[in-house]
């Protein structure tokens, strides 16, 4: 089920303490294998005099390689590679590679006396050791990019479909109000007994719109209670003229709804099961069972009988539609059909 609201909580592992901890772990564990894996000394044979030497040198140069390590994380692919100066950046790395050549050459000329220089292994050895340090660097610069710009695309997105549902279901309230407040003036122009109550039951459903609607899920009796009450006017509207069956079970556990995504179903089938229908009929039913939600709305309609739209026709479905695939995606399968004279809309939906 697709989750609107923004994660506040922020996984552990991208916390800076501990991608530092995570970095530390694994420069250490990088530099110490050459002394975990050497193998034990000979007693038999002397201690080497440059031994002392060598640790320097090897830690002066691991401290080297892990600045080079986000020199080029930091700096060389962010104003090199990704404005595509290529030139510079192999200008930097030969330089750089070159340094290194040099730099070892100096100590072993100037302070080890047990051993010479030879250009060959020194260059091949400092070849691949800095084209592995350049690997692990670029690739990390890559994929931490890679994340976060995926990330804002899907705060982008998100802000997107917060706003779009917003505007949906700043649609729907006028919408439902325009058809009720018909229903109100058709009463008041029977001068019916029953517009007193059905005052009383617009100000419950404006109660309901008000203060309840604008929550991101309510539970789903109080929905339905809501669907109940607009049931009740149009059945105080159009009185026996048309055939109203309700019937609606829910679990004794509540579940949680989208607010007002069921009501434009039920008001398309007043809109458009009434009139110049003979023997007008609507049945509604509503199921709610181990986290599945089965609702089914039909009307009878004519097919001779070519309505007039107007301006808002047509409104509350196409938002309901948008609404759904935005909120449920897979979780729901909306089926809508005619036949032998009956319009038929079956929702099942995957609550939670």
């Amino acid at each position: 089920m697709t989750t609107i609201t923004t994660d506040t909580k922020q996984a552990w592992y991208s916390k800076k303490w501990a991608q530092v901890s995570l970095h530390v772990i694994a420069w250490v564990t990088l530099f110490s294998l050459p002394y975990l894996l050497r193998p034990s000394p000979d007693q038999r044979h002397a201690p080497d005099p440059d031994e002392q030497l060598w640790q320097i040198h090897y830690i002066i140069n691991a401290w080297v390689l892990i600045l080079f390590f986000y020199l080029n994380a930091s700096i060389l692919i962010p104003k090199l590679i990704y404005r595509k100066k290529y030139l510079q950046f192999s200008g930097i790395l030969l330089s750089f590679f070159a340094v290194l050549v040099y730099s070892r050459m100096l100590f072993i000329q100037g302070f080890i006396t047990r051993k010479q220089f030879e250009l060959r292994p020194t260059i091949l050895f400092t070849f691949f050791t800095l084209l592995f340090i350049l690997a692990c660097s670029t690739a990390w610069k890559m994929i931490r990019d890679k994340m976060n710009a995926d990330k804002l695309a899907s705060e982008k997105e998100n802000e997107n479909l917060k706003t779009e549902l917003s505007l949906l279901r700043s649609q729907v309230s006028p919408h439902f109000m325009f058809n009720v407040l018909n229903n109100m003036v058709a009463l008041a122009r029977k001068q019916s007994d029953q517009l007193e109550p059905s005052l009383i039951k617009l100000s419950s459903l404006m109660r309901y719109m008000l203060y309840e609607a604008d929550e991101d899920k309510v539970p789903l009796d109080k929905e339905t209670d809501y669907l109940q009450s607009y049931i009740d006017l149009q059945q105080q509207r159009f009185g026996a003229k048309v055939q109203v069956n309700v019937s609606m079970e829910l679990p004794e556990h509540g579940y949680e709804i989208e607010p007002m995504l069921l009501i434009p179903f039920v008001e398309n089938a007043f809109k458009h099961g009434t009139g110049l229908i003979p023997d007008a009929r609507i049945d509604i039913e509503l199921r709610a069972r181990q986290s599945l939600l089965q609702f089914t709305v039909m009307n009878k309609y004519n097919p001779e009988y070519t309505e007039i739209k107007d301006k808002t026709s047509g409104i509350g479905l196409t938002n309901v539609k948008r609404r759904l695939n935005l909120l449920y995606k897979d979780n729901h399968q909306l089926l809508i059909n005619k036949k032998e004279g009956w319009f038929v809309v079956s929702l099942q939906l995957h609550l939670h």
